[in-house]
């Protein structure tokens, strides 16, 4: 629980501070890069879970995040297409990868009610996390309006992705 809670702090750490090492806001290109590697993580959490996991709750709750955060992404891609913009990698992003790939190993060992709860904490953790970057960070710094917009759709989905969540991970033993 404290690895998780320390990784979430980690991502807000890094989407806050990677900014602000730069000293400036990210710029359109960066934050829809951010926002897309975000989903994917989420995307692929929620595969990971809907392989391992048994707890037809958590399955559920694995296939709304997909679908979800799939969604949110593709609306994502069709904005930049649009706007004639490329999501630029940034160190943001990069750190946001490399801790999801750790978390992913670690979730890869457990097995069982381990792994639903392990999965859930850590999705209770990350989308706290990303809501706050999302509404501290990245909303404020966006300067085109059609990004603006689905990043605050965004985040009124994840929050409620976060009381799912919460609600999930109080249910597990």
């Amino acid at each position: 629980m404290l690895k998780r809670i320390l990784g979430a702090a980690l991502l807000t750490a890094s989407l806050g501070t990677a900014s602000l090492a730069a000293d400036a806001k990210p710029t359109d290109p960066q934050i829809a890069h951010i926002a897309y590697t975000a989903g994917q993580i989420d995307v692929t959490a929620a595969e990971q879970a809907l392989k391992k996991s048994k707890n037809a709750d958590v399955i559920e709750f694995a296939k709304t995040m997909e679908r979800d955060h799939k969604a949110v992404n593709d609306q994502a891609l069709a904005l930049v297409k649009t706007l004639k913009v490329t999501p630029e990698d940034n160190a943001i992003s990069q750190s946001l990868s490399t801790q999801a790939s750790k978390e992913l190993t670690r979730l890869d060992t457990l097995d069982g009610a381990a792994f639903d709860k392990a999965y859930v904490e850590n999705e209770v953790a990350y989308h706290k996390s990303v809501n706050d970057a999302l509404a501290k960070v990245l909303i404020p710094s966006a300067q085109n309006k059609e990004l603006k917009s689905l990043l605050e759709t965004g985040l009124t989905l994840f929050k409620q992705h976060q009381m799912h969540a919460e609600h999930l991970a109080s249910t597990i033993k």
